[in-house]
């Protein structure tokens, strides 16, 4: 059963973007108001659109709308700061004081001079209780919000004005916290011996940096391995959310001559070349002029959130995504929006004490769902940015886009690295350590059969796997001749019993 929208009038942003002429990034939820008084609900693709009967019309002002949006859209900073651009503030007072102790009037007041930075000619309020700007049973909210006097206020929103996204806590998220991750997490390490865990590490280091630099498809060489396996190994140690050593870790990773002493200050991209001048564009970064606030808001939306109850998965991804969506280097930012997360969980302790989450291998195994987290941002973006390129392939970018990158819905973000870590825990960290686990037990048998070198058993070991439990007549005869038949059946069981059971 489709909507038919002849039938329904849009009201809250889908009426405020039709009336005053804006072009926007899609809001999860779109409003419409039944003429004939039927309700209808219908989710596509991540969007939900809901017809409300008749009687929820909610007028035909400017303030009306807004209200309605508050209440049934929800809170999208992007599409308020475009709204508050263009209408008047004369409807906005008028509004504001009809309703002055009214939250959805007060949150509007806030946000509008939050957003804007503009002060309404609006006597403070004196009495009245405070209302949290963001409903704490619908979004992700610090703990620690400042008061507002004026507006009876608190701002718990997750950053500044500079860099302020927003995240809901949708039945997924809600499903995935950080607090039950982190439980199971725990559960599964107890079940390995210390010992194993610190032999463990070493290899998860080699494989998270291996699948970092796969997903790019960039050959790394041993020396900027070596120098993302040190950088990982400081992660659980030290915060790289600082302006300085973002530089300083993208210094490490890249090739010395992309190294950069500052934030890009040329417009970039992410786009192929399809044919002769011809480049199809998947994603504008922000303008580079634009670049010097949002990356200081970015950082400051982590100290926020670092000290403000936020669930270390969440505060990753916000900062991590957030990080790769602005784009502040020429080379390496992919890399570091993966050792971002590494950094955060470590620093909100969701990962134990000498281990680390090889996420980058689960993203690398599952292409589609990690493209999909950054399309969910970069693809709507495409619809509101306007660009022109040169025949060199030189891009420029008209207007003012800067909203659009500091006040991101990151809800599907969220969502999708907590899958990550969820499969990361349960699936691949498991599978790792039993490996390990596996093969400490196969090594000890081994050594039971024939006393010999332990390089040689582990090539014995690891020639049988490969072989699907049998080692090849040419690698016996290359490498193992001096070993009796019944020897080498006696350790190829062993492989078997320990590898390869039903």
């Amino acid at each position: 059963m489709g909507i038919h929208v002849s039938d329904h009038r849009p009201a809250g942003y889908a009426f405020l973007l039709e009336k005053l002429g804006i072009v926007g990034i899609p809001n999860w939820h779109r409003s419409l108001v039944s003429t004939t008084g039927m309700y209808f609900s219908k989710i596509q693709d991540g969007y939900r659109d809901e017809v409300f009967r008749s009687q929820y019309w909610p007028g035909d002002t400017i303030g009306d709308h807004l209200e309605f949006a508050l209440k049934y859209d929800g809170i999208n900073l992007a599409l308020l700061a475009r709204i508050f651009e263009k209408v008047g503030s004369d409807a906005l007072i008028e509004y504001i004081k009809t309703k002055p102790t009214g939250k959805y009037a007060r949150r509007i007041w806030f946000f509008y001079e939050f957003l804007t930075e503009n002060q309404l000619p609006i006597d403070d309020m004196t009495t009245g209780n405070y209302v949290d700007a963001l409903e704490t049973n619908d979004y992700f909210t610090v703990q620690n919000g400042e008061r507002s006097p004026r507006h009876r206020i608190v701002n718990n929103l997750l950053g500044p004005r500079s860099f302020c996204p927003v995240v809901r806590k949708t039945e997924k998220l809600l499903e995935l916290d950080s607090a039950v991750l982190q439980k199971r997490c725990e559960e599964i390490v107890t079940a390995y011996p210390p010992q194993l865990l610190r032999r463990a590490l070493s290899y998860l280091y080699k494989k998270e940096t291996k699948s970092s630099f796969e997903i790019e498809q960039v050959k790394s060489n041993a020396s900027r391995t070596e120098k993302f396996i040190a950088a990982l190994e400081l992660a659980e140690q030290e915060d790289f959310c600082e302006k300085s050593r973002l530089i300083e870790l993208q210094n490490r990773i890249v090739d010395p001559r992309f190294a950069d002493s500052d934030y890009r200050v040329t417009q970039n991209y992410v786009g192929q070349t399809v044919g002769y001048q011809k480049e199809l564009i998947h994603y504008v970064c922000p303008k580079p002029e634009d670049l010097p606030s949002l990356m200081e808001g970015l950082l400051a939306c982590h100290d926020r959130m670092k000290t403000g109850g936020i669930p270390p998965v969440i505060h990753a991804a916000v900062i991590a995504y957030g990080f790769v969506f602005l784009h502040p280097f020429e080379d390496g930012n992919g890399r570091i929006h993966r050792f971002l997360i590494h950094n955060i969980l470590a620093l909100q302790q969701m990962v134990p004490r000498g281990l680390m989450f090889p996420i980058s291998a689960v993203m690398l195994k599952s292409p589609e769902e990690y493209d999909g987290s950054l399309e969910a941002f970069s693809k709507p973006l495409l619809q509101v940015i306007d660009y022109q390129l040169d025949e060199m392939g030189s891009m420029t970018v008209e207007g003012e886009s800067a909203p659009w990158y500091s006040s991101m819905d990151m809800t599907a973000q969220a969502e999708a690295l907590s899958e990550f870590v969820r499969r990361t825990i349960e699936e691949e960290l498991v599978q790792e350590l039993d490996f390990l686990a596996n093969y400490d037990a196969t090594k000890k048998a081994i050594q039971d059969i024939i006393d010999m070198p332990d390089r040689l058993i582990d090539l014995f070991i690891q020639l049988c796997l490969q072989g699907n439990g049998k080692l090849s007549a040419r690698k016996r005869a290359s490498h193992f001749d001096f070993l009796t038949d019944e020897e080498l059946d006696a350790m190829e069981r062993s492989v078997k019993d320990s590898y390869l059971q039903a």
